[in-house]
C-alpha cells in the first residue's frame, strides 16, 4: 500500500490558523478532492472536527486518543499504526494522510508520496507542517497556479516521491 502524504502549507510550513485552513483555494480543495476519491484518508481528531464530517466518497480513519470519541461513518482508531494497518487491510492501495501536525509528524518517515500544495505567502498560522527534509524526496511533477477570484494566493501543486521507496 502506498502512503501519501497530502498537505498545504504557506511558505513558513503554516498549515492552520483557529482550527481552520487559513485561505481560500479553490484549486486546491478540487485537487484535494480529486486525488482522494474513492480512498480511505487518515486525520486526527482535530482536523476531523475542522471539516465538520465525514467526507463523501472516502472513508475516513480518524486517529484520537479520546476513549469516548464517536464520528458516524468513520473508523476511530488509537494509533498512526492502526490506521494504516486498518486501510490495508481493507484492501487500500494508497492512504493519504491529511493532517494535522502531530500525524504528519508520526506519518512523514513512512510516506512512499507527498502532494503538496505551496501556498506563496506566509499567513498567520498555529498550526505547523513538521520540519522535514526536502533532500529526500524527488519532485515528479509541478505545477503553479496564479492568484484570482477563486484563489487567494498563488501557489504550487507538487509531486514529491521519497527517494528509495517505490512510488
Amino acid at each position: 500500500m502506498i502512503i501519501s502524504l497530502l498537505a498545504a502549507m504557506d511558505e513558513a510550513r503554516g498549515i492552520g490558523w483557529n482550527g481552520r485552513i487559513p485561505w481560500r483555494l479553490s484549486s486546491d480543495m478540487k485537487r484535494f478532492r480529486e486525488l482522494t476519491m474513492g480512498h480511505h484518508i487518515i486525520v486526527g481528531r482535530k482536523t476531523f472536527e475542522s471539516i465538520g464530517r465525514p467526507l463523501p466518497g472516502r472513508q475516513t480513519i480518524i486517529i484520537t486518543r479520546n476513549p469516548e470519541f464517536r464520528a458516524e461513518g468513520c473508523f476511530i482508531v488509537r494509533s498512526v499504526e492502526k490506521a494504516l494497518d486498518l486501510a490495508k487491510a481493507r484492501g487500500e492501495s494508497e492512504v493519504f494522510i491529511c493532517g494535522g501536525s502531530q500525524i504528519y509528524a508520526e506519518t512523514i518517515g513512512e510516506a512512499h508520496r507527498f502532494y503538496l500544495t505551496l501556498v506563496h505567502a506566509r499567513v498567520e498560522s498555529d498550526a505547523f507542517f513538521p520540519e522535514w527534509d526536502e533532500s529526500a524526496w524527488t519532485r515528479k511533477s509541478s505545477t503553479n497556479h496564479e492568484a484570482d477570484d477563486k484563489d487567494e494566493y498563488s501557489s504550487t501543486f507538487s509531486l514529491l516521491i521519497r527517494d528509495g521507496r517505490p512510488g
